[in-house]
């Protein structure tokens, strides 16, 4: 059965309301209650009768300033019982709005508030004091089962911080100027270095690999990595700021613009059929053995015909929406059968229309990415063909053509139209230079970008942090079966009291699955996002040698060896308990058949988010690594991606498209003759590069494989440029020399203080008492 178009876009995030829904378990809804308490309990005596709503902005003012001097009282339960009515301000007040926008409207007005009354900085100290808390670990770590109540402290903070971050990181067209010059303070705040000398996210960071490492068992990880994942979103930029980023270091290095805008060319592409399964085409074969040889081969060739007249690029959906379903033949493409070529030799009639002219309009006219070529590839071309005619190499020249055909130079021409120089191309090659000559190119000016100081701030555990970031997410998978030595990372998900009636195991069972997607959506964003500011930012700051070494490659392509179609229509929420719906409408009685039932969407936005951002990740991880490319393989990733591409969404098989091109000619001439759908696919939608020889394999007895060897080049490269760039000592062989006596007797030591005291005892010792043979001077050694 063919899955319908998901009318899906990509995004950074999903809607601010689904984004602040996520961050809370079902099992968590009873605390919404308390947090209210908690604030009214401590309100009411200090406004008198008055809703918070009803209060001038100095009031409120003063009222948030009195809840800032009470956290700092040592009294814990008094602390959390402030932090509770704090996290209530920035919930938006609910008891006192109707709809969920009042909701919304208030939680904005308090966050922002709250924000400039300096209660992020207070709420960070707590969280330090709470990661460092030995007792709460110690404890945490010797319980046999952890639940929500083990954490409660953490997971109170960690909100209160996430939606601070969240509210303000979103702009809307209403925002007050002080609130847009807040937000830029803000972003610049936790991009620094001022958080006890490194950046926030480093703080989150530290507690994920405390996690990882079974010391802290009990932090609410899903809360720790949607924090993080927003952090990074909102300190480093989202994929259009990357873009932005993109043209501008374009420009700064004179290099020509992007031929196009890629986002704007994925958003326009629409998704293709997705090629027939193993069953589909046996059935097509047996209905074609039933008697259906004699004419209709004739009108499918005449179809083709057309087709092709009209537009040999057209796309896959409007090919199939135009053909009859009669006229199925044998094969993917409706290729001919052999028996019957002789009828098809005859000329055929003048086809019909098969559309209306008008319509014609809608066709796109021709490919959607403009072809590219690397300076390498022309040097490849030019070296094969003066090896060819003339019988010599000139090297790296592309501008000779001397005793070459005008073929050639027409090819060459056309090559250096398309010639394509990224910016991390530049980077290496200006790398290079500073490696080769540092002391006449002295040092590099490095702009402190938020990427360069997260990178600086990451680097001595950067291996560590990856690490522990694939462990959560292989725990998270749903093809990852429960094992005794794996990490819980339902700790901050489980009940104090498990379930006792089916209704309540199910909606546990809802909340689990949910949980693990969030964990997996927020880390597949917070992957991508790394890889692609720290790339560009410089080629050599690489996370994806780190995520080769710890295994991600077979990692991603286990997640996707899964229904994927089941995943992606998963219907892992209520949506009556989702926040801020179950704050301001009446609780409707949950039954077990309206938890079956789930909601009416036609697909899950966080699912096909994970799947498209981790398909991103995988093309990232091997593109221009022909050892990677071997991996997918050895790992037989080509059927597993090709079941993804059941999927029909345009962005979603572009990437699975591009996993399948580079592997294309490594898969043999059989896989490519029966998958020529996909191979269609692929030529429409996916970036040519004029002289890639992806369709056919030619030329692969060219490379061996030598994977060691291609990963040792690489991290030697990237290890002499964090020693040359961040290395404290660096240069040791080229520090000048003081040889003057006087400067360097005149110089100032610094002297411990009580070297005064015993500093006659020290002349004593080690000067007057010793003997000093002057005539070993004079004696030849």
């Amino acid at each position: 059965m063919e899955s319908p178009n998901l009318e899906f876009e990509y995004g950074d995030t999903d809607t601010l309301t689904a984004e602040l829904s996520e961050l809370y378990s079902y099992t968590e809804e009873p605390e919404f209650a308390l947090n209210r308490d908690y604030f009214e309990e401590d309100f009411r005596s200090h406004a008198r009768g008055r809703r918070w709503i009803e209060l001038a902005v100095d009031e409120q003012r003063a009222y948030v300033m009195r809840l800032l001097d009470s956290l700092e009282v040592t009294d814990r339960d008094k602390r959390l019982k402030v932090a509770r009515a704090i996290l209530y301000l920035a919930q938006g007040v609910f008891d006192e709005c109707d709809t969920e926008v009042d909701v919304l409207h208030w939680s904005r007005h308090n966050v922002f508030l709250l924000y400039d009354m300096g209660i992020f900085t207070a709420l960070l100290e707590l969280l330090s004091m709470e990661i460092d808390n030995s007792q709460a670990c110690s404890s945490a770590v010797r319980k046999p089962a952890i639940s929500l109540a083990d954490s409660t402290e953490l997971r109170v903070l960690l909100s209160i911080m996430y939606l601070m971050v969240e509210t303000i990181r979103v702009q809307t067209e209403d925002d007050r100027p002080e609130w847009t010059a807040a937000r830029e303070a803000f972003k610049n705040e936790l991009g620094s270095p001022l958080y006890n000398g490194e950046p926030f996210a480093l703080l989150l960071f530290t507690m994920v690999t405390k996690f990882c490492s079974m010391n802290a068992p009990h932090f609410p990880m899903k809360k720790v990595l949607l924090l993080l994942w927003k952090t990074i979103l909102f300190t480093l930029g989202g994929f259009e700021e990357l873009q932005e980023m993109k043209v501008r270091g374009r420009e700064r290095l004179n290099l020509p613009p992007l031929p196009e805008d890629s986002i704007k060319v994925v958003r326009a592409m629409r998704a293709a059929s997705p090629p027939a399964s193993a069953m589909e085409l046996i059935e097509q074969q047996q209905q074609q053995k039933r008697g259906r040889r004699s004419r209709r081969p004739l009108v499918k060739q005449d179809s083709l015909d057309t087709y092709n007249e009209r537009d040999p690029f057209k796309n896959d959906d409007a090919r199939d929406e135009e053909e009859d379903p009669e006229d199925t033949d044998s094969g993917i493409e409706g290729e001919v059968d052999p028996l019957d070529r002789d009828v098809i030799i005859q000329p055929p009639p003048p086809p019909p229309p098969l559309r209306p002219p008008t319509e014609r309009v809608n066709f796109p006219k021709g490919l959607p990415w403009a072809p590219k070529v690397r300076e390498k590839d022309i040097e490849h071309f030019l070296e094969t063909s003066r090896n060819k005619f003339i019988g010599f190499t000139l090297g790296n020249d592309t501008e000779t053509l001397v005793g070459l055909p005008r073929p050639i130079h027409e090819s060459v021409k056309t090559l250096k139209q398309h010639k394509y120089v990224s910016i991390a191309e530049v980077q290496i090659k200006r790398e290079e230079e500073l490696q080769q000559c540092p002391l006449t190119l002295g040092e590099e000016e490095v702009e402190e970008t938020p990427a360069e100081m997260l990178y600086l701030g990451m680097l001595p555990n950067l291996s560590q942090y990856v690490i522990a970031l694939l462990k959560l997410l292989l725990a998270a998978a749903p093809t990852s079966k429960a094992k005794t030595d794996s990490i819980n990372i339902l700790a901050d998900v489980l009940p104090e009291e498990m379930p006792i009636t089916v209704l309540q195991s199910m909606k546990l069972g809802i909340d689990v699955n949910r949980h693990k997607e969030i964990i997996v959506k927020a880390i597949s964003a917070l992957l991508l996002l790394l890889l692609k500011h720290f790339k560009l930012n410089h080629i050599y700051q690489i996370v994806s040698q780190h995520l080769v070494f710890a295994n991600c490659i077979p990692l991603i392509l286990k997640f996707f060896n899964q229904n994927i179609m089941s995943y992606i229509s998963a219907k892992n929420s209520i949506c009556v308990l989702d926040f801020p719906h179950c704050v301001v409408h009446e609780m409707p009685e949950l039954t077990a058949e309206s938890l079956e039932a789930g909601d009416n969407n036609q697909f899950c936005w966080r699912n096909l988010f994970s799947c498209i951002n981790l398909l991103r990740i995988l093309n990232k991880l091997t593109k221009w690594k022909h050892s990677r490319t071997m991996m997918l393989v050895v790992f037989k990733s080509a059927p597993i991606l090709k079941r993804a591409l059941k999927v029909k969404q345009a962005m979603m098989q572009l990437y699975v498209l591009k996993l399948l091109k580079i592997q294309t000619k490594y898969l043999g001439r059989q896989w490519r003759k029966s998958n020529m759908k996909t191979m269609s696919a692929i030529y429409q939608k996916v970036r040519h590069r004029l002289n890639d020889d992806w369709a056919y394999g030619n030329d692969i007895d060219a490379r061996p494989w030598d994977f060691q060897a291609e990963e040792c080049a690489l991290r030697e490269s990237i290890e002499k440029f964090n020693s040359r760039r961040y290395d404290k000592n660096k240069n040791g062989d080229f520090t000048p020399v003081d040889n003057c006596l006087q400067s360097v007797l005149g110089q100032r030591v610094e002297l411990p203080e009580d070297f005064h005291y015993s500093y006659e005892m020290w002349l004593e010792r080690e000067v007057f008492s010793q003997p000093i043979q002057w005539e070993g001077l004079l004696q030849n050694p």
